[in-house]
């Protein structure tokens, strides 16, 4: 079974892709680490971004100037889509190849954590998806924290995903992970147990 996984920012989806990994055993891939991957010196994927938005978006030593190019996108929504227009296909298709390579291995189940799993249509990844939840004042607090942001600026970043309330309606599975460690861990179980995925 290949389970999409996702959630929005500092709800805590990593703590459920380490029960995962460490408990259960099941794999995880991480579309955020495999963005990253591919935009690493020698990827082609860099090479194109070089290309399209020039040699500014490069640092010195040929790595991307994040910073940069951050700067470029996020004041043009055209040249936004064009950026993801070249990440994403590769990042699917590193993602694809991680999952091949796991199904040889002979993983029966394979987690694929994708932020943005409704926001861009690709449920069709998944047989399951599952959905980490926390109370908005939770995640409120957690992401200032967390990431050193005024309350403004943490609301902005919440408020640019897709709603949590409706990915919550949309999953095969929610978590609320707004409680104790331990609870979390209890929703879990549950899930597994339920989809025949506990005794792997």
């Amino acid at each position: 079974m290949i389970i999409g996984l996702t959630g929005n920012i500092a709800t805590g989806k990593s703590t459920i892709s380490n029960m995962l990994e460490t408990k259960y055993n099941i794999p995880v891939i991480d579309a955020d680490k495999i963005a990253r991957e591919v935009v690493e010196p020698g990827e082609e994927t860099l090479s194109i971004i070089a290309e399209t938005f020039g040699r500014q978006v490069l640092l010195i030593d040929g790595t991307l100037n994040r910073k940069k190019l951050g700067e470029i996108i996020f004041q043009d929504a055209s040249k936004r889509e064009t950026l993801n227009n070249i990440v994403h296909p590769a990042v699917r298709e590193k993602m694809d190849m991680k999952k091949k390579q796991l199904l040889q291995k002979g993983f029966t189940t394979i987690v694929l954590d994708i932020p943005l799993l409704f926001e861009n249509d690709l449920t069709y990844l998944a047989d399951k998806t599952m959905v980490v939840y926390t109370q908005e004042d939770i995640q409120l607090q957690r992401l200032m924290e967390r990431n050193q942001l005024t309350e403004t600026d943490a609301k902005n970043r919440m408020n640019a995903q897709m709603a949590l309330k409706k990915k919550c309606e949309l999953a095969d599975a929610v978590i609320d992970n707004s409680g104790t460690i331990e609870y979390t861990a209890e929703q879990l179980e549950e899930i597994l147990n339920e989809w025949g995925l506990n005794n792997q």
